[in-house]
């Protein structure tokens, strides 16, 4: 029998909603209040928007995003466990317009289906480097809407300036806890 945790939707047509993940090491579900604040950054702009939830984990971004309007959602994450337990979640929720894909970001990136997203959840496990090298493969395969929004989330020590492609503005940011999160728009 696997463990499982639960968090709740805080906002859209799932309020309040719970729905469960596995904990695994590297799994850190976005805080409500971190939640609370990226939303109401995206509010403008959530309705409608193809979104792209990568390191998924417990699919409490990606979930979020659905609830408050988002449109379309791609979900990724390496462990087939969790993809499992996200689609467990997505039946829950009868969510639609919702693909998954178990691929190990960045390098199988191209796994998923040639698209443009407007929104792009980018939020790995702490410590692992992987910021740089995702957002160098996501130019790469030009996943971009024209004026599209990328939401980092990461350890507080990290130098963003340094890891972030110099055309993404910094709209927001955040420093909480250990985590230290960004709103960028890619230029």
């Amino acid at each position: 029998m696997q463990s499982v945790s639960t968090l709740r939707i805080i906002g859209g047509k799932w309020r309040s909603r719970r729905i469960s993940f596995i904990p695994l090491k590297g799994v850190r579900p976005t805080t409500n209040v971190n939640r609370e604040t990226l939303f109401n950054w995206l509010s403008p702009v959530i309705a409608g928007a193809n979104c792209l939830d990568l390191f998924a984990g417990s699919g409490a971004l990606g979930f979020e995003a659905l609830s408050r309007g988002g449109s379309n959602l791609v979900m990724v994450d390496s462990s087939a466990r969790i993809v499992s337990k996200l689609k467990e979640s997505a039946q829950l929720l009868q969510a639609e317009n919702i693909e998954f894909y178990c691929a190990k970001v960045p390098e199988r990136l191209n796994k998923i289906i040639e698209r443009s997203f407007d929104i792009i959840f980018l939020d790995p496990p702490f410590y692992k480097g992987l910021i740089k090298p995702t957002c160098e493969k996501l130019l790469a395969l030009n996943f971009f809407a024209k004026g599209a929004y990328v939401y980092v989330e990461a350890e507080k020590q990290l130098d963003f300036e340094a890891i972030i492609p110099g055309s993404w503005e910094i709209l927001r940011q955040k420093k909480a806890g250990l985590a230290k999160s960004y709103l960028f728009q890619v230029g």
